[in-house]
């Protein structure tokens, strides 16, 4: 379908649980001198204008990280990403290039003709951007070199298989980088479709968790009502930046 355009999503209530999550994930990784792999299924443009006429339309933006961006101290590392990219808001591509180094590989995916073509251009160099389907991607990719790592993906869910067709991609991928950090982004709907997919992720590692939050719909009748995520392999810590955060989406 390729519809799909974050444009109208930046800065929401959701970006505000998985770029945390992403932005310190990816802090912590890069304690260690060893360079990283960062790859991304479903980039999009890499970064956004909270004040363009996308994002003004939902008011999503408003009702995200325009009202609750002291979630997030100075020191934060998203709160740092932010800064880095002030005015515009860094999409995860953005948080991904400010927080990772020079020696590190990033690779990022994305199949809309227009937001690749924003992402090419603004990315540069500092990345290798792909028109190419982001799970074709993956799986052509890991494991990667350099072997440490994260992937982070971040579908649309345009289409219902969507759920059933993850737990087969990251089982597989599970196999083939038994070293690397997956972090999957998912809704939380009124109907609970994420349900049967979390459940088989879950049994494909013990080290492995879902992390969800809820919050109030953006407007009447929007069917979003909370945010998913699951982890594999996570970091040391992750669980407790992720308590914190759910204390501040229970304060909604």
């Amino acid at each position: 379908m390729l519809s799909y355009q974050h444009s109208y999503h930046a800065g929401n209530l959701a970006d505000m649980h998985k770029h945390g999550a992403l932005a310190w994930t990816l802090a912590y990784l890069t304690r260690k001198e060893k360079p990283l792999s960062y790859i991304e299924t479903h980039a999009g443009r890499g970064i956004y204008d909270l004040t363009g006429p996308e994002a003004t339309k939902t008011g999503e933006a408003a009702q995200g990280i325009g009202a609750h961006a002291s979630w997030f101290p100075a020191d934060h590392p998203l709160t740092l990403a932010r800064n880095a990219t002030a005015p515009l808001y860094p999409g995860s591509p953005a948080i991904a290039l400010h927080l990772l180094r020079a020696s590190d590989t990033v690779h990022l995916a994305e199949l809309h003709r227009g937001e690749h073509a924003a992402l090419s251009a603004w990315a540069g160099r500092r990345a290798k951007v792909y028109k190419q389907d982001g799970f074709a991607l993956a799986h052509a990719l890991c494991p990667p070199t350099p072997r440490r790592g994260l992937l982070l993906i971040d579908p649309p869910y345009e289409l219902r298989s969507d759920y059933s067709d993850i737990p087969r991609h990251i089982a597989k991928l599970h196999r083939a980088w038994n070293v690397g950090t997956v972090l999957l982004w998912y809704p939380i709907l009124a109907n609970p479709a994420h349900k049967e997919m979390c459940s088989a992720l879950l049994t494909l590692s013990e080290d492995s968790f879902c992390h969800e939050v809820r919050f109030p719909p953006a407007r009447p009748g929007h069917g979003m009502v909370g945010s998913g995520l699951y982890v594999l392999r996570p970091p040391y810590g992750l669980r407790d930046e992720l308590a914190r955060l759910a204390g501040c989406f229970a304060t909604l």
